[in-house]
């Protein structure tokens, strides 16, 4: 993006636009530069293994955001936690409620998460049918225009991917609205628990 800047030099306007897109523009070289040095650094693997590419095929095809959602949220419970824990530099009080407040940010986070992605992606399935006659007009909202096959692959990928878009615009509100509350209602009661109130 480039920006005309005009600057006043007795009586004389000067633009600087050359500059700053000079100066843009080597900025985007750097990030282009940097982020290729990154990719060239990852290695690569070629699987052979028939049931290796069947598995990631698998869940690549299968694996919608909703059950993304609990898997990083089952991996999280695992380990966040746990590190929590055995911090040393803190004290016993400050370290428990660390991984109370922890483990319910995470089975808060989880649930609206896997919760919303879910209805959005079984709601966008509903409103996006095939047109027929015995099929209202208000189930095909989001329909793509010329489909005539619901079954194909790359559909069930269109709906996922409706789904989850929608699911991320509504949790900007979720996570005011559920999420911080929840969490600390649950980090209340978890704390209460560790200290062996009731």
């Amino acid at each position: 993006m480039s920006f005309i800047v005009f600057i006043d030099l007795g009586g004389k306007m000067t633009s600087i636009t050359k500059y700053i897109t000079y100066t843009g523009s080597g900025i985007r070289k750097a990030i282009r530069s940097a982020s290729q040095k990154g990719f060239d650094m990852i290695p690569q693997k070629e699987f052979l293994n028939s049931k290796v590419t069947d598995a990631i095929n698998y869940i690549g095809k299968n694996f919608s955001s909703d059950k993304q959602r609990v898997a990083l949220g089952v991996t999280a419970l695992m380990t966040q936690p746990f590190i929590d824990a055995h911090n040393k530099k803190i004290d016993d009080e400050t370290r428990r409620a660390s991984v109370a407040k922890t483990i319910a940010k995470i089975i808060a986070g989880t649930a609206t998460g896997f919760l919303i992605r879910y209805g959005c992606i079984k709601g966008i399935k509903a409103l996006s049918q095939i047109p027929a006659k015995n099929v209202p007009k208000w189930k095909t909202i989001f329909t793509p225009q010329g489909i005539t096959d619901n079954t194909t692959e790359a559909f069930q990928q269109y709906r996922n991917a409706m789904g989850t878009v929608l699911a991320l615009g509504i949790m900007v509100f979720t996570n005011f609205l559920i999420d911080a509350p929840l969490t600390k209602l649950m980090t209340n009661a978890f704390i209460k628990k560790s200290e062996g109130k009731k």
